[in-house]
């Protein structure tokens, strides 16, 4: 299955989460978003991001300050909280 690059390196809380649900909007389910970000609270704003609206954080890692995490779009049909 194909990925979406989005790249947030930069962009301070809230901006990489608000662009990565933008993105995720217009993507199909079960479809991968794969977003680069240098704000070290991305981390907690994308675990709480996904728990919250019912996407799947696949994976996140660090290397040499920049943050990669990969979600899958959340199937439709599940009522979407948050932004």
């Amino acid at each position: 299955m194909s990925e979406t690059l989005l790249d947030v390196k930069g962009m301070n809380c809230p901006l990489p989460v608000l662009r990565a649900n933008r993105a995720l909007r217009g993507m199909a389910p079960g479809e991968r978003l794969r977003v680069l970000a240098t704000d070290r609270a991305a981390i907690s704003d994308f675990q709480a991001f996904c728990r919250e609206t019912g996407h799947a954080l696949l994976a996140w890692s660090e290397e040499a300050g920049i943050f990669s995490f990969v979600i899958r779009r959340r199937a439709d049909g599940i009522e979407q909280k948050g932004g």
